[in-house]
């Protein structure tokens, strides 16, 4: 009797748990596995700001939350068991009335909250969505299209309640680092840019860019008098007295065959007539630089075969300074005991070396800055054969707190002005992260190129807002002076001396490259050049896309179309013909369609594809294609023959 009970007993009792519905659950945002958020700058902290402080918000302390920076993204993943999300958010009261950004909840790729523009000082909004049957929540923090910097973003008390289950956050998409470009022919093949520029009196230096099977043999006819070739190197030196604009043949030749081209040199007032293409130490090493470092990535650019498809500069960034002697002539430190020999060790290997200062008494990093010091300054970067100089404002925003027009133009023409004085063409990078739409007098002050936009980082967040951001910049461009939105971060990079892989998907990186190509923007490779894999090497090796970014007409790309997360952004190249990227922002492979109507073409149009140089066939009306998640598909658009 006592059993039958007791049964009983369990049958009523499963049956009253299987019939109560399950009590929803609340968990914090800050609970969450944060290692998986993407983000432009620093790193996302559980209840307190991105700098680490309490968070507050208008005044309020807020105990839990998740503190952030923009440009970032964070996905949760739910399995469609959430009921609701809230939270309280705005620019931490840290910054002041400074930073700008757009919080924005997304559920299975549709919108389901946007904050609008938030402004250091605005009062907080609070967030209150419904998540029934979404399967991935995704929290993201844009930079409002101003760039990033002080855009200290709060997630303040957020929370996510879950009608059964637990939210998880999710990993950055994993997928295969496939290598798109087929190995390049043994037989000789001629790359690079077809127009160099020189001053008058100024030191040449050109290496001709050429692939193929070594020994290879090069040789130049119509060199113009005080210029001569080395057949082995191919590096082109001298010294041009005149103006005047000079055709030369150059041809590679080796055992498979034998190639040639025909490139400009023009001995003018105007130097990089197409945008430069180099390495520079920061992303990888930042502080931690060396000579040793900085010999290593010459040799890897030589090694590597970079040379050989245009890559010239290697920079120096911040932290190589040290004071100044009793003459007031700047010094290096004991990282670069010699800078004349580091700049004639790297112009033996064909290539030319650049380096970095401020406008300001001192450099980000705090090293001595050129501030009244200019003319000394370029004097000494002439003495030591520098050919680069990246003039980073910093400190200046302390003798001119709130610049106006004329107050931000200053410091570059002061500098401008006595690199002019200099012996040798010394290309000017403006470096002050676009404040007064520097793009508008970047060329007026005599910058051969100007940053747009602040510090990238290896996210998607970050390079996506940086890059899609420059639409609207291109009739600023041209020959001589060129929109900057930062360097590469492809590769190792890491901004000490433990670099790691960027946390770009191969597909990102292929957008990277893409854009940065269609936009005209100096190539700097960010990473550690002694670490090169096929991939990477891959990227930075492909004459086909690297022609694009080098074209001698030097028009930057616009976005000509956009659906949702699609763009579209092409380029007039000098044959005629166009370069286009159809890029794909959104969460999941999509297909994408481009209508020569958006291009300006009617008729059939032949469509090559330049990762893979494979001719695609002829088109009438339109091209479509398949495209992967924050993916591209970059081709070149012509009449049909």
């Amino acid at each position: 009797m006592r059993k039958i009970k007791y049964t009983l007993f369990s049958v009523t009792l499963l049956s009253f748990l299987l019939l109560t519905p399950a009590r929803a659950e609340t968990f914090g945002l800050e609970t969450l596995d944060l290692q998986y958020i993407e983000q432009g700058w620093g790193e996302a902290h559980a209840n307190q700001s991105v700098d680490g402080h309490p968070m507050m918000l208008d005044g309020k302390r807020f105990e839990h939350g998740l503190g952030t920076h923009a440009n970032s993204t964070f996905r949760v993943a739910l399995g469609g068991k959430g009921e609701r999300f809230t939270a309280t958010v705005g620019v931490d009261d840290e910054v002041g009335q400074q930073g700008s950004v757009v919080f924005k909840v997304t559920g299975d790729g549709k919108t389901l909250w946007e904050s609008g523009v938030l402004r250091g000082g605005d009062p907080a909004k609070d967030v209150s969505v419904a998540l029934n049957g979404v399967k991935m929540l995704v929290l993201t923090v844009g930079d409002a299209g101003d760039g990033l910097n002080y855009d200290h973003a709060d997630w303040a008390d957020a929370k996510i309640v879950m009608a059964e289950g637990k939210p998880e956050a999710v990993a950055p998409m994993r997928e295969p680092a496939v290598v798109l470009t087929p190995k390049a022919s043994p037989k000789p093949h001629i790359n690079g840019a077809r127009v160099v520029g020189v001053r008058p009196g100024a030191p040449f230096l050109f290496t001709v860019p050429a692939t193929g099977a070594r020994p290879m043999t090069l040789s130049a006819t119509g060199l113009p008098a005080g210029l001569q070739m080395d057949a082995q190197s191919g590096c082109i030196t001298g010294v041009l007295k005149e103006k005047g604009t000079y055709v030369v043949t150059v041809r590679a030749r080796n055992p498979q065959g034998s190639s040639e081209r025909a490139i400009k040199i023009i001995c003018g007032d105007t130097i990089a007539l197409t945008p430069p293409m180099g390495w520079n130490s920061w992303n990888c090493f930042a502080c931690d630089v060396n000579e040793a470092n900085v010999r290593a990535a010459a040799d890897a650019m030589v090694a590597s075969g970079l040379i050989n498809h245009g890559w010239t500069y290697i920079n120096i960034d911040d932290c190589w300074e040290a004071g100044r002697d009793a003459d007031g002539k700047v010094l290096s430190n004991q990282k670069f005991p010699d800078m004349k020999a580091l700049t004639d060790y790297v112009h033996s290997k064909g290539l030319k070396i650049g380096l970095y200062s401020s406008p300001g008494p001192k450099t980000c990093a705090g090293h001595e800055g050129s501030y009244k010091h200019e003319e000394l300054d370029a004097r000494r970067y002439g003495e030591w054969g520098f050919d680069y100089l990246k003039y980073d404002w910093c400190s200046y925003g302390e003798i001119v707190p709130n610049p106006d027009h004329d107050a931000l133009m200053k410091p570059y023409q002061i500098m401008r002005a006595a690199l002019d004085k200099a012996p040798r063409d010394i290309v000017f990078s403006l470096c002050q992260y676009g404040m007064g739409n520097v793009w508008e007098w970047g060329a007026q002050v005599g910058g051969n190129c100007w940053r747009t936009t602040g510090d990238i980082t290896d996210t998607w967040s970050s390079m996506a807002s940086i890059g899609f951001g420059q639409a609207g910049h291109e009739k600023f461009a041209g020959p001589g002076h060129w929109n900057d939105p930062d360097m590469l971060v492809v590769g190792y990079v890491g901004w000490s001396a433990k670099v790691r892989p960027t946390r770009l998907t191969p597909s990102e990186q292929y957008t990277h490259i893409s854009l940065w190509c269609l936009l005209c923007s100096p190539l700097l490779i960010g990473c550690d050049m002694t670490k090169l894999d096929e991939f990477t090497l891959n990227l930075l090796t492909n004459d086909e896309v690297l022609d694009v970014s080098q074209d001698p007409l030097g028009r930057q790309a616009g976005r000509v179309a956009s659906d949702g997360s699609l763009e579209i952004w092409a380029k007039d190249l000098e044959d005629g013909s166009k370069a286009v990227g159809l890029f794909n922002r959104g969460e999941d492979q999509t297909t994408a369609t481009l209508k020569w109507s958006a291009l300006g073409l009617s008729g059939k149009q032949s469509v090559r594809d330049l990762w893979r140089q494979k001719d695609l066939g002829g088109f009438a009306d339109q091209f479509q294609t398949e495209v992967s998640r924050h993916g591209v598909v970059l081709v070149k658009v012509a009449p049909v023959k």
